[in-house]
């Protein structure tokens, strides 16, 4: 029996509209009534998750994703994913407080770079992500070694997600390489775009399969708990390099 997917969004807005736009295109459907039953709470109201992980005197934003949850809930929805990697910091508190399952992103991203053979694995990711480890402890469950930028990189993915995706200015390659050059050096064989604002800069910069994208794995696990199937390799032809 298919579900209704409930997502809950802005958080940021153009990262939900995008996933919204990667479930329809990922799944194998032929016609309207082939595709996922969809309820999207693009709620703006939600308040900074990586601020109030690092400043606990900040608005907290959990109350705002169970209300949201409780929401979809009523709406019809069946089970739920958040399009925020920071907000899977509060995943336990927002699973124990919902009736419907929510998707856990950050361990379906971890175990798509285990299937990809992956060792060391690069994360770039809010400073409210990496402060809260969760994806370094997804990673090292999976027998993988999580790599950190150094703080001058870091500055370089912060400045990106809220001074240009979040501001709704575009990202060039010519800031991009600079980052992917010192997760190249930190030998990384993989990295995880795992904030999705960085999955727009995918989306725009048509970055190289060096990048596991959190968002994507994400629409194709909302696909799969839905009931549905997965378009085969859809975007094999986007697939570029900027190096």
């Amino acid at each position: 029996m298919k579900k209704v997917l409930g997502i809950i969004g802005g958080v940021g807005p153009l990262a939900t509209m995008f996933l919204g736009e990667m479930i329809v295109r990922r799944t194998l459907a032929f016609t309207d009534q082939e595709h996922v039953h969809t309820i999207i709470d693009n709620d703006t109201t939600i308040p900074d998750r990586t601020a109030y992980i690092l400043d606990q005197t900040k608005e907290n934003p959990v109350p705002y994703l169970i209300r949201d949850a409780n929401k979809l809930a009523n709406a019809g929805a069946n089970i739920i994913c958040i399009p925020c990697n920071t907000a899977h910091t509060f995943y336990d508190e927002l699973q124990a407080a919902t009736k419907l399952p929510v998707i856990h992103m950050i361990r379906e991203t971890a175990k798509r770079a285990s299937s990809l053979g992956a060792k060391r694995v690069g994360l770039l990711a809010t400073d409210g992500t990496i402060k809260a480890e969760v994806y370094q402890r997804a990673l090292l469950e999976e027998g993988i070694e999580p790599v950190i930028p150094d703080e001058a990189t870091q500055k370089e993915v912060m400045s990106i997600i809220y001074d240009f995706v979040k501001a709704g200015k575009d990202v060039t390659a010519s800031q991009w390489i600079s980052i992917e050059q010192a997760m190249l050096k930190l030998g990384c064989e993989k990295v995880i775009l795992g904030c999705t604002e960085l999955s727009i800069v995918n989306k725009d910069l048509k970055l190289s399969d060096y990048y596991i994208d959190s968002l994507i794995v994400l629409a194709e696990s909302a696909i799969v708990s839905c009931g549905y199937e997965i378009v085969d390799q859809p975007s094999k032809k986007m697939i570029q390099t900027i190096r």
